[in-house]
């Protein structure tokens, strides 16, 4: 792991700066109203919370849309699995753009290509009119979107408030996308049983729309706080300005990114996790529930996770710990938890706890990642990071949602079940083997003048 430099010692050894770092790291409720009362976290935090939702919902009625249309849980796999091999594939393209163009802009223009999308594919489905093949478009198009929105916008957090703020600031900005994928997931299981997938899919569209509106705000206040670009430094305003180099550039955050042991071990401990869930929840889940306890309660069961990872960002909004990363990175053997509990498929109860505890552990990890990021990755180059840590995350996506149709046809679902199972608890103590994830501590974030000057908005 690549130590974090000193920091600036006209801003770090101030007295302002000590007095706010405290401040900020208190636990009380008092620090998390005064994060919540900055114009440009508000603002961004209120869009991720929409762009979670659509996104939410997205997957869970596109699976009844196909289910409706006579598809079997291969075609649902085929379908879901779309939206992450766009995702795979743009993922690197989203980083290096939001490193290069101000990433409120990004947000704003991937949020209007949603809306648009999504409520011309909803109103399609509403007519009769949306094929197999349009659905695939459609999750194309919600992993393009999302690849440029995951690295723009976890990478503007830490511009928003001051260094000693990003842990509750991550927590609460946690707690807002879990809100909102709370009330997705849910309204997706509902709407599909009672009216239908094509309202969720205009819905989503409507939400998409808030979130563009959302960001809109957010650049007003984030735009002129965004580091400078490399190649727009005032003492070299009189030379020639300097090509484009996208591969150059990809290459600086892929060495940021194998630089840093705890980093790449956790994005291979996650290609596994991520892909046996994706394959568990998002491809299994949606038919072992309609052969069994009924799209409404699935809805349910998705939201009953967020729930708990609702509670979970309160707990680590609170947290001191030093070693955040050691614990998410162990919390997330309880991701097998779900995949237990739904190899019984008869019993909600077992299911609904199951996915409650999951998602208490699974924010544990998500505040401690994005916390660890942010405080060891310069800001110039941590969209690019972001980009190399989803895609290196969501790499097995598409296989595991596609595997896991054909897999539980062949050896039975409960079978596949209880492999994916064994296959999250073996990474996760493989993970922990490392003294780079065991040792690294937050609390020390790396210095960068562009957000030490966005830090007293």
């Amino acid at each position: 792991m690549t130590s974090p430099a000193s920091p600036p010692p006209d801003r770090a050894g101030s007295p302002d700066r000590a007095e706010g770092t405290d401040r900020a790291g208190s636990t009380g409720r008092a620090a998390l109203r005064g994060i919540l009362r900055r114009r440009g976290f508000r603002e961004l935090a209120l869009g991720r919370a929409l762009t979670f939702f659509g996104n939410s919902m997205a997957p869970v009625v596109l699976a009844f849309a196909v289910l409706d249309l006579g598809g079997s849980a291969v075609d649902v796999g085929l379908v879901v699995g779309a939206r992450s091999v766009s995702n795979v594939v743009l993922l690197l393209f989203g980083g290096l753009l939001a490193d290069r163009m101000p990433r409120a802009l990004v947000l704003q223009g991937a949020a209007l290509s949603a809306a648009l999308v999504q409520s011309g594919v909803g109103l399609a489905v509403l007519l009769d009119r949306a094929p197999v093949g349009v659905l695939l478009v459609l999750s194309v198009v919600q992993g393009a979107v999302a690849a440029v929105s995951i690295p723009a916008s976890a990478a503007l957090v830490p511009l928003t408030v001051s260094p000693g703020e990003l842990r509750p600031a991550n927590a609460l900005s946690r707690m807002g996308i879990n809100t909102g994928m709370i009330a997705g997931t849910s309204l997706g299981g509902l709407l599909a049983a009672v009216a239908g997938p094509g309202w969720g899919m205009v819905l989503n569209g409507v939400a998409f729309l808030g979130a563009a509106f959302a960001y809109r705000l957010a650049g007003r206040e984030l735009v002129r706080r965004e580091p400078a670009r490399r190649d727009a430094g005032a003492a070299q305003t009189a030379a020639p300005a300097e090509p484009v180099r996208p591969w150059r550039e990809l290459r600086e955050g892929w060495t940021e990114f194998v630089s840093r042991t705890w980093v790449w071990v956790v994005v291979l401990q996650f290609f596994v996790v991520n892909a046996v869930s994706a394959g568990g929840i998002q491809v299994l889940g949606p038919t072992v529930a309609d052969a069994t306890f009924g799209r409404t309660a699935w809805g349910f069961v998705l939201g009953t996770q967020m729930a708990g990872a609702l509670v979970g960002g309160l707990l680590v909004a609170r947290s001191r710990s030093r070693h955040a990363l050691r614990i998410g990175v162990a919390v997330v053997a309880l991701d097998a938890l779900p995949l237990l509990a739904l190899a019984q498929s008869a019993d909600v109860a077992l299911l609904l706890a199951a996915m409650f505890v999951n998602g208490i552990a699974l924010e544990q990890f998500s505040v401690a990642w994005d916390l660890s990021l942010q405080e060891n990755v310069p800001q110039e180059k941590l969209a690019r990071v972001y980009s190399y840590d989803a895609l290196g995350s969501t790499l097995a996506l598409p296989l595991g949602e596609m595997a896991a149709g054909p897999l539980a046809e062949r050896f039975g679902v409960r079978t596949t079940l209880l492999c994916g199972v064994a296959l999250v608890a073996l990474v996760t103590v493989g993970s922990l083997c490392s003294r780079k994830v065991r040792g690294l501590t937050t609390g020390e974030p790396v210095p960068d003048r562009g957000a030490a000057e966005g830090a007293g908005v």
